[in-house]
């Protein structure tokens, strides 16, 4: 069993940035697909952002290309979001999962097996 915990959470103002991170106790890691989903108050968890096993590939929702970063720390086990220009409908609940299979399907959450238990990022007006 694997143990994912995110962690960056905290309130910020609409156009700041945050940067999470996520750890995962494996000693596969690097070899990981690992993403970012989130859930707004009221709306279905959507995804976010996906990164292949050594960083080689990323893939972005289109609500955030441009503004969000996901990257990859592989001798720290450790993934990280940047996310910049926030608005309020960024307001959400971050959820970090890892899939040890490295699915072609990045976007799906059944894709996924493990999951961290969230970190709430509340965006300001």
């Amino acid at each position: 069993q694997v143990q994912v915990v995110e962690s960056g959470g905290g309130l910020v103002q609409a156009g700041g940035s945050l940067r999470l991170s996520c750890t995962a106790s494996s000693r596969t890691f690097s070899r990981y697909l690992m993403a970012w989903f989130r859930q707004a108050p009221g709306k279905e968890r959507e995804f976010v952002t996906a990164i292949s096993w050594a960083g080689a590939s990323t893939y972005y929702a289109d609500s955030v290309k441009g503004r969000f970063a996901i990257s990859r720390d592989v001798a720290e086990n450790t993934v990280y979001l940047q996310m910049n220009s926030l608005e309020p409908t960024d307001t959400a609940v971050c959820y970090c999962a890892a899939d040890p299979w490295c699915s072609s399907q990045s976007s799906e959450q059944s894709s996924y097996d493990y999951w961290g238990q969230g970190t709430q990022v509340p965006v300001s007006s």
